[in-house]
């Protein structure tokens, strides 16, 4: 049977979460609550099959339920993403042929936690190098030594996926696998203490000799760009699921906007500020820039669903999709914070919340830079040497 998004997310549960949103960012806490009852809702395994006890949704579905979720809580959505792409990374490669992640679907359906240990300080190559060292044991195990920062849901995880760089043959491997949350050998710090996005705790993590087992090493890619299917899995999952939280942000920043120019009267006319031209003009911009992000974000989902092959025109799609998003809530963040008065300046406005929570999309990657880059050179071709 399948679960309608307005049961999955219903408007009472949204309301929590809204309110929680608050005191989480206040406290700079972690969203324990809300992932109780997003765990009791089974969201966290709506990418595995209803056969095997999953929601069995597809990434249209997962996208639209995460842009709703973070019409209530951003920061809370932003973690959560982090699970979600493992598990959706599990159904696409599923989807294609490819049974290696299946696992993840398995224990997420169990109640495990996934999360991302991947990114680094100053490492501009993403996924196609590391700054962290994979060791090989033998036997087909390794252990990592490294430096992970921004990993989301630090006090929850009980996957963490990692990969580094083994450099002990003639030619250096990209080694990716999971550790668990009893691995000996990592540390986490208490560092997340941040403008935005703070119920997210998405703290630093040491590596410091973590083993992951070998059936829990589960791709090992030459250095540099290639084609194996799953890192177009990870940029398919990643690009959109942030996409699609940062339009829910949006969409809602647009909500309190109207909402907040029928409340504010001016003194002048003793109208109504939705009455102001020049305020009616912000709106309208603001609705026409969000109106155009909602279709390209569901077609770009749609088309990873059906399986849709725009051959070298996916990565440009992708990173587009991510960029015009997070830029797009942040203009129109902005022009709410224009229309809606000095009283979103104060601590504690969910407004000036999300004027603080929407900084953060410039971070993620791909980058501004690097999503310019790969879509000239899908255009253009590539730089000559």
């Amino acid at each position: 049977m399948s679960v309608e998004l307005s049961e999955l997310l219903p408007d009472e549960l949204l309301e929590r979460f809204r309110a929680r949103a608050k005191g989480y960012d206040e406290r700079n806490e972690f969203f324990f609550e809300d992932l109780e009852e997003l765990k009791s809702q089974g969201y966290l395994r709506m990418f595995a099959s209803t056969d095997d006890g999953g929601l069995g949704f597809g990434l249209a579905q997962v996208a639209a339920a995460q842009r709703r979720l973070a019409t209530a809580a951003p920061a809370t959505a932003l973690a959560i993403n982090m699970h979600l792409v493992w598990t959706g990374v599990a159904h696409l490669l599923g989807q294609r042929g490819d049974d290696s992640l299946r696992f993840v679907l398995t224990e997420a359906v169990a109640g495990e936690v996934f999360a991302f240990g991947n990114s680094e300080a100053g490492n501009d190559s993403v996924l196609f190098d590391s700054n962290t060292v994979a060791e090989p044991l033998g036997g087909g195990s390794y252990s990592f030594t490294g430096t992970k920062i921004f990993t989301s849901l630090s006090p929850a995880w009980t996957r963490l996926g990692v990969f580094g760089k083994d450099s002990s043959g003639q030619d250096p491997l990209l080694v990716h696998a999971f550790i668990t949350r009893e691995t000996p050998g990592y540390s986490i710090k208490d560092d997340w203490n941040t403008l935005g996005m703070r119920a997210s705790q998405s703290n630093t993590t040491v590596l410091d000799g973590a083993i992951a087992p070998a059936d829990r090493v589960f791709r090992k890619l030459p250095v540099g760009p290639n084609a194996d299917p799953l890192i177009f899995a990870i940029f398919a999952c990643f690009e959109s699921l942030l996409a699609a939280v940062y339009t829910g942000l949006g969409e809602r920043a647009l909500q309190i906007g109207v909402a907040t120019v029928h409340k504010r009267t001016s003194k002048k006319t003793g109208k109504s500020y939705a009455q102001d031209p020049d305020i009616r003009w912000r709106i309208a911009d603001a609705a026409m820039a969000m109106d155009g992000l909602y279709p390209q974000l569901e077609s770009v989902v749609r088309d990873i669903d059906e399986l849709v092959d725009h051959g070298g025109q996916w990565f440009p799609k992708l990173v587009g999709l991510k960029v015009r998003a997070t830029e797009t809530a942040r203009t129109v963040v902005d022009l709410m914070i224009r229309v809606s008065g000095g009283g979103s300046y104060f601590a504690g406005n969910e407004l000036g919340r999300l004027y603080r929570d929407v900084l953060a999309g410039m971070f993620h990657p791909s980058d501004d830079e690097s999503a310019h880059s790969t879509i000239a050179s899908a255009w253009l071709g590539p730089l000559e040497p």
